[in-house]
């Protein structure tokens, strides 16, 4: 999956992945990471989800990276917030008071830039970013992921699985067996609730897992 292709989604405003509420499970599940108040949170591919504001009051400084400047854009405009922007590496860095986003290449996302803007990462908040890829790119950022992250840094992982063909993806469909292979060699797995979504007007299978980086 090219780069390209999430520039035009954003461009021409087909943004199917996009939820305007904060995301139930999230809401659910966050204090099950007994995640301290003050705890830097992570969140990965995070276009202008409503989330990373819900994760804010909840007083965690937030780090999102996106690879649209429209959707980094959108964010704090739709959120009525003063972003400063500067140059941070290879990102442009938008920043408010408690949220901060990379706007760039995840993968070009090192520890260094991660701690020395934000403070330590304390969890993870993946709603959209794992089911947003193709197989072989899971691989890829599961491994990124794993680079990046301390021992003890917890994840809570938003992921969604449907019968083959019923969505043109993304997202894509994940299986639990997947997710496994993908985080047990590095991480605890724990499935915290099986539950339903629709996803493009069809019901699909949606699981919250709680990982933590051993």
């Amino acid at each position: 999956m090219e780069q390209q292709f999430w520039h035009d989604r954003w461009e021409t405003n087909d943004l199917g992945f996009h939820q305007d509420e904060f995301h139930p499970l999230l809401v659910k599940h966050w204090g099950n990471l007994n995640v301290a108040s003050g705890g830097g949170v992570f969140v990965p591919l995070c276009g202008k989800s409503r989330d990373m504001a819900w994760l804010a009051e909840q007083g965690h400084d937030v780090l999102g990276v996106e690879l649209s400047e429209i959707a980094v854009r959108s964010f704090f405009d739709e959120q009525r917030l003063s972003a400063a922007r500067s140059e941070a590496g290879p990102f442009t860095s938008y920043k408010s008071d408690h949220i901060q986003i990379f706007c760039g290449d995840f993968f070009l996302l090192t520890t260094e830039l991660m701690t020395g803007l934000t403070g330590d990462i304390s969890a993870v908040f993946d709603r959209a970013s794992l089911i947003a890829m193709p197989a072989d790119m899971r691989i890829k950022y599961v491994n990124k992921l794993k680079d990046l992250l301390l021992p003890g840094v917890q994840i809570l992982l938003i992921n969604l699985h449907y019968e083959e063909g019923r969505i043109n993806p993304p997202p894509y469909r994940v299986h639990d067996d997947e997710v496994n292979a993908l985080y047990e060699p590095w991480c605890d797995v724990e499935l915290l609730e099986e539950s339903e979504t629709v996803v493009k007007g069809h019901v699909c299978a949606e699981f919250a897992y709680r990982l933590q980086v051993k």
